[in-house]
């Protein structure tokens, strides 16, 4: 079943090369274009796409402000963030908002298109360089008590996996690690996610870095 995505940009040739290249790729297809956050919210609500491309800056309500819209409620789309854009503060604001991937516009076509899927099947994404920063952030910061009292909800082999998604490990890495079935580490990822109330893997190794769980290398 072929992925449904949304575009959303200002610059009408962004659309339009996203589009040709969307287009010519067997498992995505465009079900809709954008040029601003408003009109974004509004296609999103009628097309229900399973992905979201979101530009950051745009006129009247920018890309930030749209995908905390967009992503709110149980059925609500994925959305990735795709900018010029990779500082720091757009980075933070768009993980706050709901964004499941943070990607740049100068990245390769098809490293733009393998991340549509990965966010599709429901984890996350960011754009490489983005990750490192965003760890640094967090860990310079104090540990909070209230982060750690999060990790008392769950077990000892639950902190074993959740320093491993910390340290980046796929599921199928995690399984190899821990001696365990690729469903069995799956099941720990889905308990973390709500046992921690976390939206997705990105939420997942933050808390890892703010409990010291894991460590930048």
């Amino acid at each position: 079943m072929s992925i449904r995505v949304l575009l959303v940009d200002d610059q009408p040739l962004m659309l339009v090369g996203l589009r040709m290249v969307i287009g010519e790729t067997p498992d995505l297809t465009v079900v809709g274009t954008a040029g601003d956050g408003r009109e974004a919210v509004r296609l999103a609500r009628e097309l229900r796409p399973d992905v979201v491309l979101m530009d950051i800056r745009m006129p009247g309500m920018d890309g930030i402000e749209a995908t905390r819209i967009v992503t709110y409620g149980p059925e609500a789309p994925k959305v990735a963030v795709l900018t010029t854009f990779d500082d720091d503060e757009h980075v933070y604001a768009a993980l706050q908002a709901g964004a499941s991937g943070f990607l740049v516009k100068n990245m390769a076509l098809d490293d733009i298109l393998a991340a549509v899927r990965v966010i599709a099947a429901g984890d996350a994404l960011l754009a490489p360089g983005v990750t490192r920063r965003m760890i640094e952030r967090f860990t310079a910061r104090p540990t909070p008590a209230a982060a750690s009292r999060r990790l008392a909800a769950i077990t000892g082999r639950e902190r074993e996996v959740l320093t491993l998604i910390g340290h980046g490990l796929t599921n199928s890495e995690i399984a190899d690690r821990l001696a365990i079935t690729g469903t069995t580490a799956k099941t720990y990822v889905t308990r973390l996610l709500a046992k921690l109330d976390a939206r997705d893997r990105v939420q997942l190794v933050i808390i890892a870095y703010e409990t010291g769980l894991a460590v930048v290398p």
